[in-house]
């Protein structure tokens, strides 16, 4: 058997029109997503590139942090596992493996977000000592 390793670049242009302004943007912290609970067409984009087969979760998406596990999944009021409450938003794209079950990304929990911008609906919740988001 031989591996030959193969490099690819891909180039892609974050949309962030979600966010009112740059602040809150250089505190972003690390978390780790728990993909079970997001949707694949609504909270990522599958790849449709059998040469590079990396799907992308995109940004400005709501999280709530799993009580449980301590990771992060999607911010849904009705769940009783922690994720009824807002911890943040998904900062910055993500590409990913399919079938990976833990996604590394960026948690942007402090700053201003513009609701009508993104990529889901989000109903404004008021700021707390986690996560201190301005809706507009």
């Amino acid at each position: 058997m031989t591996v030959q390793p193969v490099t690819t670049t891909q180039n892609l242009t974050a949309d962030r029109s979600w966010l009112q302004s740059r602040h809150g943007a250089d505190s972003a912290d690390s978390i780790t997503l728990d993909m079970s609970t997001f949707t694949s067409g609504t909270h990522y984009k599958p790849s449709t590139d059998t040469s590079v087969p990396y799907s992308r979760f995109l940004s400005g998406i709501p999280v709530g942090r799993i009580t449980a596990s301590g990771l992060y999944g999607l911010y849904q009021t009705g769940a009783t596992d922690g994720r009824q409450n807002l911890a943040g938003f998904v900062f910055a794209e993500v590409l990913f493996a399919p079938g990976q079950t833990k996604v590394p990304a960026a948690l942007l929990w402090h700053g201003s977000v513009v609701t009508a911008k993104l990529p889901v609906a989000v109903t404004a919740v008021a700021p707390s000592a986690t996560c201190q988001i301005r809706f507009v």
